[in-house]
């Protein structure tokens, strides 16, 4: 049997000396548990939640880190430290008032994952947060727990893969049942275990170059000073692994307009598109708008992208990045793209067409670890209406001979095989690109049936699926 004290997988940097023997908790603490809090009772996205709590902090920057860590390590492992707390609790962690529940979360993940912080410390400081949140009465339960997890959480055994394949992706990696369930009938046991170990580790930082400004050489020499780690992606042309750890966002470079942050998988996808100079593009659900820049970015100055988002405000945030990168061809349209798009396209229609779908986001559970238990198995049926309606929309303002690319982030069949499947059975006009027309580099990506599919444990990437569709000239 594995126990758990066998990995322990947080980073972090804990205030010491002064805040620790205050009265009350460290601010980045309370801040994290205000926000895992939030995020189980209303189900708040907690990345955006996140960032809006440290933009209204004046956090140090180290503190701000050990937020951020403390936030999403505790929602990555929730299922592991859920186990261990319920072998010692004498009632159901379920039924705990939300607060103190996520309280005992936050002082177990310290405990059990990170081992900068000493665990007197993730206790005490734990219990404050608990008094300074207004749960006094629940402070003796919180110590109580949390002290007695610190004593003995290296003797409590995680379920074995072997003899249990359920109970080890689902209480030792941390996987919510259905979708462990899922992973074992499609993949078997040691790739789903795979799978989940790898949506479990912190996502390499990657970025795209852009073209227009620089080459991917001379800004790889340049960033190796700042990234040490620096390296060419393996599959994505323009694209550069920075390491794990670093903030590229504010980097001179990228406030400069050279490059943007985007995963490999996604980069992926516009290879797939392959758009070329001249053509007229819709990218229908484009923003934030990685997609629809690099777009812009192959098309320089001749070419159009029509980039649209019914939301205004995530909109702005595509219009921002259009700025950024100094881009002539990307067009930004408020427009929902469920309802009829026929006014954007001239005829013929489109050349080319992206619909990158709204989804369940299964694959970027690296990223986005409040996704595993936020998504629930009827959520991907609802989906998968509104992505048919997408592609028949899509479908609709296509010119005869043009191509037409849809691209999830998740590993849902239901989004994924099963849309394209009802989508061809009912539009006989469209049918799957040729493999051989594919971009070469993707050549180890695709399947028999040109199906791109990139996988977190195979290929150090966010989980995406997409596929290339011809239109009948």
């Amino acid at each position: 049997m594995a126990t758990h004290s066998q990995t322990r997988p947080g980073r972090g940097r804990p205030r010491r000396g002064r805040d620790l023997a205050r009265g009350a908790p460290t601010r980045a603490r309370l801040l994290a548990l205000r926000v895992i809090e939030r995020v189980e009772r209303s189900g708040a996205y907690a990345d955006l939640l996140l960032n809006a709590q440290l933009s209204r902090s004046n956090l140090a920057a180290g503190d701000r880190a050990f937020a951020t860590d403390l936030v999403n390590g505790t929602l990555r492992w929730r299922g592991r430290l859920d186990f261990l707390l319920t072998q010692l609790l004498e009632r159901d962690l379920e039924k705990l008032d939300p607060l103190v529940a996520n309280a005992l979360r936050l002082g177990a993940y310290q405990i059990v994952c990170n081992e900068r912080v000493p665990n007197s410390a993730a206790v005490d400081q734990t219990v404050r947060c608990v008094r300074a949140a207004g749960a006094e009465r629940a402070t003796g339960l919180v110590n109580a727990v949390l002290r007695k997890l610190a004593g003995c959480h290296a003797e409590l055994a995680l379920p074995d893969l072997t003899a249990d394949p359920l109970g080890h992706l689902t209480h030792a990696l941390s996987i919510p049942p259905w979708l462990a369930d899922r992973w074992l009938a499609e993949l078997g046991a040691e790739e789903a275990a795979a799978l989940a170990t790898a949506c479990n580790q912190i996502p390499p930082l990657t970025i795209r170059v852009n073209r227009l400004e620089t080459s991917r050489d001379a800004l790889l020499e340049e960033l190796r000073e700042r990234f040490p780690e620096a390296a060419a992606c393996r599959y994505a042309s323009d694209g550069i692994v920075l390491g794990r750890r670093g903030n590229p966002a504010i980097d001179p470079a990228f406030l400069d307009g050279r490059y943007s942050v985007q995963d490999e998988a996604s980069q992926l996808v516009v290879a797939l598109l392959d758009p070329q100079p001249g053509e007229t593009i819709l990218d229908a659900c484009a923003a934030p708008g990685g997609k629809a820049t690099a777009i812009g970015e192959r098309l320089g100055a001749s070419g159009r992208v029509v980039a649209t988002d019914r939301n205004p405000r995530r909109l702005g945030l595509v219009r921002r990045q259009v700025r950024r990168l100094r881009l002539r061809a990307v067009h930004c349209v408020e427009r929902d793209a469920t309802q009829s798009l026929a006014d954007l396209a001239a005829p013929p229609g489109f050349d080319r067409i992206l619909i990158d779908a709204p989804c369940s986001g299964i694959g970027t559970l690296r990223r986005n670890p409040d996704a595993r238990w936020r998504v629930q198995p009827p959520d991907a049926a609802r989906l998968a209406e509104t992505q048919g309606q997408l592609l028949r929309n899509a479908a609709a303002v296509l010119r005869p001979g043009g191509t037409l690319v849809y691209s999830t982030c998740t590993l849902l069949r239901e989004e994924n095989e099963d849309v394209i499947a009802a989508f061809l059975d009912a539009t006989a006009e469209f049918s799957r690109a040729a493999t051989q027309d594919l971009p070469t580099q993707l050549n180890s990506l695709v399947d028999a049936d040109g199906t791109l599919r990139c996988l977190p444990h195979r290929h150090d990437m966010d989980g995406f699926f997409a596929t290339k569709l011809v239109r009948a000239s």
